[in-house]
């Protein structure tokens, strides 16, 4: 047992008993009676009004660490599409796991989203741990922190990756705090130390000014967000199989009344057709430098874009200056890309945009600066006012077409 109830204090509320998810509380003789099934998740500790429940085992590090195996990715998923971020941290999740040993799981949560198994099979995962609630339809805190927490516990994964999302940043900070553990947030990169195959993590960190690397040697499962567009994708392999773990059947709980405080009413796509940076492979990105006629530039880079195939990107400097919408930033405050190539047009290159885009295959950049920071990072620099430059670019193209 983890926890201790304080006999004297104890009013025999009930209120243990109702909040245990684990059904480990019950009421004897007006006093709380703790069965061996605990496993010291602490909400009992939480919710005594009277602070008569004491946690004999503070977190999840106490237990042995050699216990805890296996890479777990949470399969993002939204209206049952597997979000490109997923199968980017499978392919992570492949070299990590070939390190240390294990194996690759992902963790799946929905309704009625049975078609992503297969895929995330054939993505490299061996295993597939399926939560199926239609009260898992949409993304809840409560809702995927609950079933998340209680599949660490009775499964012990070594590592949790989890992409740098709106639900992943939600998500992954909810997970750490209840399995006592720490969680590194937006990493851009992922090793193994090969002396004591801890996980190292490394983030930007003093405003993208340095690279940290951090590691939990004393806490498990260790935790990390990754960045979209970071890691490469795993390779498909039709009709991979693994073996499929049923949540719902083998932790034998289903959700109560209360335990998901939030509801979603209503989801509200925007009717603005949002940059699709992460996907892809050629990136035409403005900067500072189409000033003094921004739209224009915008338009120039665009036009460029369409012709090879691309999508239009920016730097903080010209969405903080209302040129375009923040949706296009690339950098450590907006998306992390890594194409086949990017253009930076009339872009300095202070590190916080290098943070976002210096993994790309090739960098090209235009400036009329030869002394900017770009060009330390560019695999092919053009000195020149990128009015000129572009539209000769152009012209190059579509004499080769005709």
């Amino acid at each position: 047992m983890a926890v201790k109830i304080i006999a004297e204090k104890c009013i025999g509320c009930g209120i243990c008993e109702k909040n245990c998810p684990f059904e480990a509380i019950k009421i004897e003789n007006k006093i709380a009676v703790v069965l061996d099934s605990c496993t010291g998740c602490g909400v009992c500790v939480e919710g005594c009004p009277k602070n008569c429940i004491e946690n004999t085992q503070t977190s999840m590090s106490n237990v042995d660490i050699s216990l805890y195996h296996g890479v777990w990715v949470f399969a993002e998923q939204r209206q049952g599409k597997l979000m490109n971020v997923a199968v980017e941290l499978l392919g992570e999740a492949q070299k990590l796991a070939s390190e240390i040993g294990t194996e690759v799981c992902a963790v799946l949560a929905g309704d009625n989203v049975d078609n992503l198994v297969d895929e995330l099979f054939e993505y490299g995962a061996d295993k597939v741990y399926y939560a199926n609630d239609p009260l898992l339809s949409n993304y809840t805190a409560d809702g995927y922190t609950n079933v998340v927490f209680r599949a660490i516990l009775k499964y012990k994964p070594e590592i949790v990756l989890l992409g740098a999302t709106h639900i992943g940043r939600d998500l992954g900070p909810s997970l750490a705090v209840k399995c006592g553990t720490g969680l590194t947030a937006d990493c851009t990169k992922l090793d193994i130390d090969p002396e004591d195959k801890k996980l190292m993590q490394t983030r930007p960190a003093f405003g993208g000014n340095l690279m940290a690397t951090i590691v939990c040697p004393g806490h498990r499962p260790q935790m990390s967000t990754v960045r979209p567009g970071v890691m490469t994708r795993a390779e498909r392999q039709p009709g991979r199989k693994g073996q499929l773990i049923d949540l719902k059947a083998e932790l034998k709980f289903k959700f109560k009344d209360g335990d998901i405080r939030q509801s979603v009413l209503e989801v509200i796509k925007s009717t603005v057709e949002l940059a699709k940076l992460t996907d892809a492979d050629i990136i035409i990105s403005g900067g500072r430098g189409l000033a003094p006629t921004p739209d224009e530039g915008f338009a120039l880079l665009k036009k460029l874009a369409d012709k090879l195939g691309g999508t239009i990107g920016a730097s903080r400097a010209a969405v903080d200056s209302g040129w375009i919408d923040h949706s296009y930033q690339v950098g450590q405050t907006g998306t992390t890309v890594k194409p086949k190539i990017y253009f930076a047009c009339g872009i300095s290159g202070a590190i916080q945009h290098l943070a976002g885009m210096q993994s790309s295959d090739y960098i090209v950049a235009i400036n009329k600066n030869e002394n900017a920071s770009i060009f330390e990072v560019a695999d092919y620099g053009i000195v020149g006012d990128l009015y000129k430059v572009i539209p000769a670019i152009i012209e190059a193209l579509d004499a080769q077409v005709a």
